[in-house]
C-alpha cells in the first residue's frame, strides 16, 4: 500500500518546526550532510530529525540517504520551499484583505482564501473590493 500524498495547504506546522523544516533544507542545500551533523547544527535528538524527515517525505519532499549514510535533498531547495507550509501568520481580516491586494500569483492565491473564507460555502454577499 503507498503513501497518500499530502496537500500542504492541509498540513498545518508549528512556528518551531516549521522553521526547523526551512533549517534543515537550507543545510542539505549546501550538499550531502551526514546524520550527526544535521543533529548538532539543528540541536535535535535522533527521533526529532525521523519526525522532521517524515513530515517532509508527507509534504512531498523528497530526501535520500545515500550508502555513505549521508542524507541528500533530490530536487532543488526552491522547489521544496514551495511545498513547505508557513504557519499560521495570525492575521486579522483587514490584513488579509490588504495582503490580497496585487497581481502576483502569491496574491490571488490569498484573494481566493480570502474569497472563500468571507463568502462562505454558499457564496454569501460579503464580496472583498
Amino acid at each position: 500500500m503507498g503513501r497518500k500524498k499530502v496537500d500542504a495547504s492541509a498540513v498545518s506546522l508549528t512556528s518551531l518546526r516549521a522553521a526547523r523544516l526551512y533549517r534543515l533544507l537550507t543545510l542539505l542545500r549546501s550538499g550531502p550532510q551526514t546524520r550527526a551533523a544535521l543533529l548538532r547544527r539543528l540541536k535535535l535528538d535522533v527521533r526529532g530529525f525521523y519526525r522532521d524527515l517524515e513530515s517532509l517525505r508527507a509534504l512531498g519532499i523528497e530526501v535520500n540517504v545515500g550508502d555513505d549514510t549521508k542524507y541528500t535533498l533530490v530536487g532543488e531547495v526552491d522547489d521544496a520551499l514551495a511545498k513547505l507550509p508557513f504557519p499560521d501568520p495570525g492575521l486579522n481580516v483587514r490584513d488579509a484583505l490588504q495582503l490580497s491586494i496585487g497581481n502576483s500569483s502569491a496574491h490571488r492565491k490569498l484573494k481566493q482564501r480570502v474569497n472563500s473564507f468571507l463568502n462562505g460555502p454558499r457564496g454569501g454577499p460579503n464580496k472583498p473590493r
